[in-house]
């Protein structure tokens, strides 16, 4: 058996036959292309929709399996290099050029260490895991054989802890270390983890509320096997990490002055290739930062003419100004119980659907629910959107974060479901998912692409007639100017040696929020660098896409026709969605 699956494995890395036509040569080399990263980062794979290695945790962090991973990408470019697209027929040449650039965009971090800073608070292995164990987000949880699964998963996290624990060690060493806030935020989910006995860990949820259709000896033996694998062995490794990055680990993070991505070694270089990877354009730190305070201050105009169809009277920009008040005043915030936001992001949606035909013509056929984010995950986490399962077994989510629902802004809900729901992610990856094309392509993420098209879609308000709201209107402007001043401040922490407290002030300032909210994103945008650049960078793009469609179409523009090329061709990077929209417009 080990031989076979061994010839199994090499297999997936074996070129085809010289034989093959090249449109066939491209799509055997796609799939195997797929299937080893799905095999190299199992859990990537999960949060995807494909629930073929559920039962896998993957080790990618461990420096072997790093290097066979870079490895194999190496050896799917140089059968590219045998395929040139003027082999191909038109239709292939993209996904042509989208295997070329993805490859390239992961070959591109080989050389930064990013193995050595395993744990953060924004999805480390042992938190995404956890996250997991509800059954709500993209592991099924519902029969035996999928239980047996979760607990192999969870019985592979040892080894992780103990490969992040030599990883975090080699890094003290070399200098490339996490910045202590991020530590600081990632401890009390560690500790969390830590600290839960079998009755309480995430990780036997599975099997404390398990569904009737399981056997009784199903029952016993799985509630046994979780029991023991958390008591005797993940438990105890949980310990460990907690203790190294407790006692060794936080005493040696990057502190003060030094907590940008440019204080590790060659963290210049390594920031910028985060920034070519998250916004897909050659744009520099620098003229990100320039195109964020040009951002705010259109936006900051905005605030100021609404201010007073709010009734508010002070100065709409001073420490916050309108958006603080708006964000404390009893107001807007009427919700005493977490059922009463989830009912009223319902009615929201209520108004929205009915609508969107008159702005798509391709609509998703998968369904979208509304859910409350997992108690473990709240405190750091941001609202956020899972997608759900192409044959229809489990529909998109939009997942809410509450914390204390009294305390729940009302103003921001309008835009958020726009952004995280309908039709913002659910439109882009609710089609994305059923599309007829290469799965490496269906299950793709850009980041320009994807959260830009759902900053777009908070806009679309507009035309939905729902920002005749003024409070509505307000809170899609406090989004909107926290993705302007993102770019600010993810380039001047990372870039411009900006302080932590510099930051934090900046963001309250310009966003209203309070300080716990302001900290929870700084500390965000410390262990992601970049990440947070690509929503205005891509609503931008699609934003001067359409004024120019526009322009060119005059009267026979259509905005229905316009989003659906937009989506029509799954996660892009810009520059090949503008090569799309020109063509369509050529077309016309």
């Amino acid at each position: 058996m080990r031989l076979l699956a061994l010839t199994l494995a090499l297999a997936s890395f074996i070129a085809p036959s010289q034989a093959a036509t090249p449109a066939e040569r491209l799509a055997n080399v796609a799939t195997r292309y797929y299937d080893a990263r799905a095999r190299f980062d199992p859990l990537t794979a999960t949060e995807g929709g494909d629930n073929r290695f559920d039962d896998q945790l993957g080790l990618g962090i461990a420096p072997a399996e790093r290097s066979k991973r870079f490895a194999a990408w190496r050896g799917f470019l140089k059968e590219l290099a045998a395929l040139p697209a003027a082999s191909l027929p038109p239709t292939e040449r993209l996904n042509r050029e989208l295997l070329e650039q993805q490859l390239r965009a992961q070959l591109a971090f080989e050389r930064y260490p990013d193995h050595l800073l395993p744990l953060h608070q924004m999805g480390a292995t042992p938190f995404q895991l956890a996250f997991f164990s509800s059954g709500q987000a993209g592991q099924p949880l519902k029969t035996a054989a999928q239980l047996d699964a979760y607990l192999k998963r969870v019985a592979t996290l040892p080894a992780w802890c103990d490969q992040a624990i030599a990883n975090m060690r080699e890094g003290i060493k070399r200098g490339v270390v996490q910045s202590r806030p991020v530590v600081e935020a990632a401890l009390p989910l560690l500790k969390n983890l830590a600290d839960a006995d079998a009755d309480h860990s995430p990780y036997t949820a599975p099997v404390r509320a398990l569904p009737e259709a399981i056997s009784a000896a199903d029952r016993n033996r799985l509630a046994e096997a979780y029991r023991r694998e958390l008591t005797e062995r993940t438990q105890p490794a949980l310990r460990r990490l907690l203790a190294f990055v407790e006692a060794d680990y936080l005493p040696a993070a990057r502190q003060r002055g030094s907590i940008g991505w440019t204080s590790l070694p060659n963290g210049k270089a390594w920031y910028r290739q985060w920034v070519r990877e998250q916004t897909t354009t050659d744009l520099t730190p620098e003229q990100i930062h320039e195109l964020g305070l040009k951002e705010v201050a259109r936006i900051q105009g905005e605030i100021v003419r609404i201010a007073p169809q709010l009734g508010f009277t002070g100065d709409p920009l001073k420490n916050g100004g309108l958006l603080a008040w708006a964000r404390s005043d009893e107001r807007f915030r009427p919700f005493k119980t977490e059922a009463e936001i989830l009912d009223a992001y319902r009615a929201i949606n209520a108004r929205v659907a009915p609508q969107l035909p008159k702005l798509f013509g391709q609509l998703p056929r998968m369904a979208l629910e509304i859910r409350a984010e997992p108690e473990l995950t709240r405190e750091t986490a941001s609202d956020h959107y899972t997608h759900g399962q192409a044959d229809g077994s489990a529909p998109g989510v939009f997942w809410a974060v509450i914390n204390d629902p009294k305390d729940y802004s009302m103003a921001t809900m309008t835009a958020l479901f726009l952004h995280e729901g309908q039709p913002g992610h659910h439109f882009h990856f609710g089609q994305q998912v059923v599309m007829p094309m290469p799965e490496f392509r269906r299950r793709m993420w850009i980041n320009a692409y994807g959260e830009g098209w759902a900053l777009y879609a908070e806009t679309l308000g507009h035309e939905l007639g729902l920002y005749t709201d003024p409070v509505a209107y307000a809170g899609e402007l406090r989004l909107e100017i926290s993705r302007a001043a993102r770019l600010v401040v993810d380039t001047g922490l990372h870039a411009k040696g900006w302080s932590r407290e510099q930051a934090l002030k900046y963001w309250m300032d310009v966003t209203g929020a309070g300080e716990q909210q302001a900290v929870a994103q700084i500390d965000r945008y410390l262990a992601w660098p970049g990440q947070a650049l690509g929503y205005k960078i891509g609503a931008l793009k699609i934003q001067e896409l359409r004024r120019h469609a526009e322009q060119k179409q005059g009267a026979k523009f259509s905005l229905a026709a316009f989003h659906d090329q937009v989506l029509g061709a799954g996660s892009l990077p810009l520059s090949v969605l503008e090569r799309r929209v020109d063509a369509w417009i050529a077309g016309r």
